[in-house]
């Protein structure tokens, strides 16, 4: 971008320029102050046996609402279930894996298995990336299906 001041005096010129320097810096002070504080990313992920790989046949489903606060770190969860073949054995976050692929245990899900699951972990930098990038997955094993009977990827709301 060229910006020509057509007076011809040299002051006249500088003291233009020096009052949109005045200008942009108060502008940009304006826009800073009205950004909101880092917000939270909320994202969900659709549980089923269709979703495995290979493909779990069976009533399962379930659903994950989680949130990352970005600032901090911290994904926050809640997972449903209902229809399984038997309780929960184990529960995870894989990645990072596009759909359809299979990847390692990220983020362990621990506690009580019954429904509803909360919990919440404290996720790196990469890990944040991966997660906000669609290459992460829930999911949730049972005796019958030790490598895992329903799955969902996580996808990012807003």
């Amino acid at each position: 971008m060229t910006l020509t001041l057509t007076s011809p005096h040299p002051i006249a010129r500088t003291a233009g320029l020096g009052r949109l320097a005045g200008l942009l810096a108060s502008l940009l002070l304006v826009a800073a102050c009205t950004l909101p504080a880092s917000t939270p990313m909320a994202m969900t992920a659709r549980l089923s046996g269709t979703s495995e790989v290979p493909p779990v046949h069976g009533s399962g489903s379930g659903n994950v609402e989680g949130m990352l606060n970005q600032q901090s770190g911290v994904l926050s969860w809640t997972v449903t279930h209902s229809g399984l073949s038997g309780p929960v054995t184990a529960a995870h976050f894989h990645g990072p894996a596009l759909v359809g692929q299979n990847a390692g245990v990220v983020v362990p899900i621990g506690g009580a298995m019954d429904s509803p699951i909360k919990g919440q972990a404290t996720l790196t930098a990469p890990q944040m990336a991966d997660l906000l990038a669609g290459r992460w997955y829930v999911n949730l094993h049972t005796a019958a299906n030790p490598n895992g009977e329903v799955r969902g990827q996580v996808a990012v709301l807003q």
